[in-house]
């Protein structure tokens, strides 16, 4: 079939598809359009040129790409043919509400039987959401301001293990982090408020530390508190204790407790929001099917996430640093405002020994927090010496210097290259 292309409007909700199928990918574009908007498996009453005109999706742009022999999902065929399309929802029958949105445009197209692969691979937002969301509170500026840091990354660590310590073992961890010098901690994303370890009992094992360090120093160290809970209203009641004893920052987990969870908490929130994106993989693993982090993180920075992990260079994981890069760039661009943009966080295995190839991959910025645990916290010298050997070593990234050569004179690198140095990562080019 030949496809009739219409011209996008202004105020269209443009969603790019990655299309596979064993049949014809432009038929299927098609579908999409009519599936997730006025048509049905048979004509309606009432279903008329007028209605289509004001409510139906269209296709604006079609790309046929290279198929392939094997399909994202399970079934029968040589070849498989693949194309990108990119449809547009009228504003008139989505409106602006993320809910509808991901309903109509995101999660419904799944179910199309005709499809052997899936993804959706971009989002552009017309200006009717500008400002209708709160969009980050803090984000970057706000970020730097809170921790006093301005002309390096953000350091930070996770206090590890996750799972035992109770809060009088994990506010001792804390006070040698707090000495080291650390600009933030957290908790690890799986320590909310279990009875060994109630989010109450940190809080008050952990802040008089922090509020006494501020005094002598003058250096607030931003501690980020796991306050996740699928009640919202219980999620709010753990802000307000961590603000209550002058707290500054919560982990969300933003997939666990949902979209609208997350909203509620935002517009009561004086707390900076930072965001673990637990079981993203399960939706952007397969190159075939889910949706791209371009698309997933725009839905989140509207609704305010403050600062959001991204994995890193060299990560434990499986992300490629490829796609880390990426990510890092998409949250580089406004959607509306630079003030819509989050702080980066660089993690998953970090030490000081990325940090030349972070800098170099992410366009030479130093606006993010690098987070690394065990490169902080496992250093052979302890944890000051951790983070003296992490900054060393994004002093000699930005300078241009080997880290071999700068460990000359900074022992506590040359200590953190001995101990890590087999993790040393290898550049994936441009």
């Amino acid at each position: 079939m030949t496809l009739d292309l219409a011209r996008p409007r202004p105020s269209d909700i443009l969603v790019t598809y990655r299309i596979e199928t064993a049949g014809d990918p432009e038929f299927l574009a098609t579908k999409i359009a009519s599936d997730q908007s006025t048509g049905t498996f048979v004509d309606l009453p009432g279903e008329t040129p007028e209605l289509k005109a004001r409510a139906a999706a269209r296709v604006v742009a079609f790309e046929p790409l290279d198929g392939s022999h094997v399909p994202s999902l399970p079934a029968k065929g040589a070849t498989f043919n693949r194309a990108k399309a990119t449809i547009a929802y009228p504003m008139e029958a989505i409106g602006t509400d993320l809910a509808a949105l991901t309903t109509v445009a995101l999660g419904g197209v799944w179910s199309i039987k005709e499809f052997t692969g899936l993804r959706v691979i971009d989002l552009k937002l017309p200006s009717e959401f500008e400002g209708l969301y709160p969009g980050p509170q803090f984000g970057i500026g706000g970020s730097r301001r809170l921790t006093g840091v301005y002309d390096r990354p953000i350091i930070g660590t996770i206090i590890k293990p996750a799972l035992g310590l109770t809060p009088d073992e994990t506010a001792h961890v804390v006070g040698e982090l707090i000495a080291s010098g650390i600009d933030f901690i957290k908790d690890d994303e799986k320590l909310m408020s279990p009875p060994y370890s109630s989010l109450e009992a940190r809080v008050k094992a952990i802040m008089p530390l922090i509020r006494d360090h501020e005094q002598l120093t003058g250096k607030k160290v931003m501690y980020a508190f796991g306050i996740s809970d699928i009640d919202p209203d219980e999620m709010v009641r753990k802000h307000d204790m961590v603000a209550r004893e002058g707290g500054n920052a919560a982990v969300i987990n933003i997939n666990s407790v949902g979209m609208g969870a997350f909203l509620f908490l935002r517009r009561r929130s004086s707390l900076v929001l930072h965001a673990h994106r637990n079981g993203w993989d399960l939706i952007t693993r397969h190159p075939g099917l889910g949706f791209d982090f371009s698309v997933y993180q725009q839905l989140w920075r509207l609704l305010g996430v403050d600062q959001c992990q991204i994995n890193g260079i060299a990560a434990k994981y499986w992300e490629p640093d490829d796609s880390f890069v990426q990510s890092f760039s998409d949250l580089q661009k406004p959607i509306f405002h630079d003030s819509d943009r989050p702080l980066p966080v660089v993690c998953s295995g970090q030490w000081g020994g990325q940090a030349p190839e972070t800098y170099r991959r992410t366009g030479q910025t130093l606006d993010h927090l690098y987070l690394c645990g065990g490169g902080v916290v496992s250093h052979p010298g302890g944890p000051a010496a951790g983070v003296r050997a992490v900054r060393a070593a994004w002093e000699a990234a930005v300078a241009g210097i080997d880290l071999e050569e700068y460990a000359k004179s900074h022992p506590e690198l040359a200590l953190a290259l001995a101990k890590f140095g087999s993790k040393k990562p290898v550049s994936e080019g441009i």
